[in-house]
């Protein structure tokens, strides 16, 4: 399994200040590079995206709920798909209450090219409240990079794209596709404290993938209601 070596207290506690050193320059490092990122320039959104949701049909600025700010969680979920994807899935179940976005002027909802008769069937299953969206009317996801073209035709990827409003207009400040949404959630997290980690075959030290005898990463991942605890 590769377990980590067993030592002394002590050895133990040179090791932790060791790389408490590394962990701090990392946060600093982390704080650079949130300031660069809220430092970007923003781009107008001029095109017209209609959506379908709880209300019926809306618009981006919709979206925002009057407040300042939006945050859209790119689910995958094609039109074609039963249920929508089971990494998605887990990544939703992450999402608390949103009083805490909301107090600071942010809106959050997700948003799948599925029709919305879709979506609500697969969020009552979930047991989610989070304001969800269906794309299907438009090219949004396309716009935005959760959409692409290949030689098998359109292909879903997990992203997130952030929105600032002054007044009427609407301007995109970010997106992040894959990996860069690593950071975001609790569960991910949390796993990287821990000696075994992610249990992912990238991760480093190696053994350690199989170590609860069950598929890592995205293949042991299943919806909520399927584990069997």
């Amino acid at each position: 399994m590769g377990l980590p070596e067993a030592v002394t207290r002590e050895e133990w506690r040179v090791a932790r200040e060791e790389l408490l050193v590394l962990e701090k320059a990392a946060t600093r490092a982390r704080d650079a590079l949130n300031a660069k990122r809220r430092a970007l320039p923003m781009v107008e959104v001029d095109k017209t995206y209609l959506f379908e949701g709880a209300d019926g049909k809306a618009e981006l600025l919709d979206l925002f709920e009057g407040r300042d700010q939006l945050v859209i969680y790119h689910f995958m979920f094609a039109p074609e798909w039963d249920a929508g994807c089971r990494s998605c899935s887990g990544f939703l179940d992450q999402i608390g209450h949103l009083a805490h976005l909301r107090a600071r002027g942010t809106a959050f909802a997700a948003v799948s090219r599925a029709p919305f008769t879709k979506i609500l069937q697969f969020k009552a299953r979930m047991g989610w409240t989070v304001p969800w969206y269906s794309s299907n009317l438009s090219d949004f996801n396309q716009d935005f990079g959760a959409t692409f073209e290949n030689g098998d035709g359109p292909q879903e990827r997990p992203a997130l794209s952030c929105f600032l409003r002054e007044g009427e207009r609407v301007f995109h400040t970010y997106s992040a596709f894959d990996r860069g949404l690593d950071h975001l959630g609790f569960t991910s997290n949390f796993l990287d404290l821990t000696a075994l980690g992610r249990q992912e075959e990238w991760e480093k030290p190696a053994g350690r993938a199989s170590a609860l005898g069950a598929p890592a990463g995205s293949e042991g991942v299943r919806y909520h209601d399927e584990y069997d605890d």
